[in-house]
């Protein structure tokens, strides 16, 4: 954190009760850990665990990810799953509308053969 510039007197650390999972313990305890960065304004909260403890550890982690990409430049890990989740379905969608086109097609020739022509009729 000190490499990046963090330090614990920016953060603002506020806890929530968590919702999901959990049952009891989780409805009774304020467990979600909600941090705010206040020279960038991030803000992260964490509800993966049932134990704030390990939730303060989580939400600090992912503080420092979210301004580490923030300041560098990157990608987070998040974003770059995101992303190509977005470029499997442009795939998807584009070989989707190949094949609705190839069996138009293919039902165009088959009414083509049902066709009867104008001579057979007489005209």
């Amino acid at each position: 954190m000190d490499s990046l510039g963090i330090y614990e007197r920016d953060i603002e650390e506020s806890f929530v009760r968590s919702s999901g999972a959990g049952g009891q313990h989780v409805n009774k305890t304020s467990t979600c850990v909600q941090l705010l960065h206040r020279p960038t304004g991030m803000m992260v909260k964490c509800q993966e665990d049932r134990s704030q403890a390990v939730n303060r550890f989580l939400a600090r982690r992912l503080l420092v990810e979210k301004i580490e990409g923030d300041i560098l430049g990157r990608k987070t890990a998040e974003q770059q799953r995101r992303e190509k989740i977005r470029r499997q379905k442009r795939r998807r969608s584009r070989r989707a509308k190949e094949k609705m086109l190839s069996n138009k097609h293919h039902q165009a020739e088959k009414k083509q053969y049902r066709r009867v022509s104008h001579a057979e009729w007489g005209e």
